[in-house]
């Protein structure tokens, strides 16, 4: 029998999910978890999107402010790319990888000789993430931030590499580039308050225990 994830009025549960692209596999999973979805997924611009019948709130964020906002309580639990974990210092569980949204991080760049007369220059938004990689590989590196299009860093001379999430590797591929140094891989991780994860452990648990079971059958289907 599964666990119920029902509450009352007093006592809603806040779950803080990305906007975009991994949206639609939160959904799908949610689903399979036998929570409605048809809310979550309504073509709207409301931020706040509730299902009554479970005293479940939904909050729609950049995928960046997911941990700020369950970090301070604003949210229960959250979503979010282990990506942006390892990028920055929060103080939260993640209790389940929900492998969604897999990628990988990588260094790339043209695949041929490196300037040896100077430091090189890696362009990235992962900078924490790609300084601890070269720190421990002994390697010096000056970093370039850069928030987007990250490809054309190489492409225009302003760096020699650049650390990036990479999915299919077509990008690169477009760009002539190459995926050169495998850094870690990636997926989207549930996380807790610390707080909520104690008092409203009633509530997350069972919700929980559902998404195990229905990533476990995801995992099933696509072996």
């Amino acid at each position: 029998m599964r666990a119920s994830i029902e509450g009352t009025e007093r006592d809603w549960l806040v779950l803080a999910v990305p906007k975009g692209r991994v949206l639609r596999a939160i959904a799908d999973l949610l689903a399979v978890s036998g929570i409605p979805v048809e809310t979550l997924l309504a073509d709207d611009r409301t931020l706040v999107r509730d299902v009554k019948d479970l005293s479940l709130r939904f909050l729609l964020l950049k995928p960046d402010d997911v941990p700020t906002y369950v970090e301070y309580g604003a949210a229960d639990l959250g979503i979010v790319g282990r990506d942006i974990l390892m990028e920055r210092e929060y103080d939260l569980y993640a209790p389940l990888d929900l492998g969604i949204g897999k990628c990988r991080m990588v260094v790339a760049g043209f695949g041929g000789p490196l300037p040896t007369d100077r430091t090189l220059r890696v362009a990235t938004k992962f900078t924490n993430i790609a300084n601890r990689y070269f720190l421990g590989k002994g390697q010096q590196v000056d970093f370039v931030y850069v928030q987007s299009s990250v490809e054309l860093a190489p492409l225009t001379g302003l760096a020699d590499l650049i650390v990036d999430l990479v999915e299919s590797g077509e990008t690169l591929k477009q760009n002539k580039l190459e995926e050169l140094e495998f850094i870690c891989a990636i997926s989207s991780v549930v996380i807790a308050n610390r707080a909520a994860f104690k008092l409203k452990s009633d509530r997350i648990a069972p919700l929980l225990e559902r998404l195990v079971g229905a990533t476990e059958r995801r995992r099933v289907e696509q072996d």
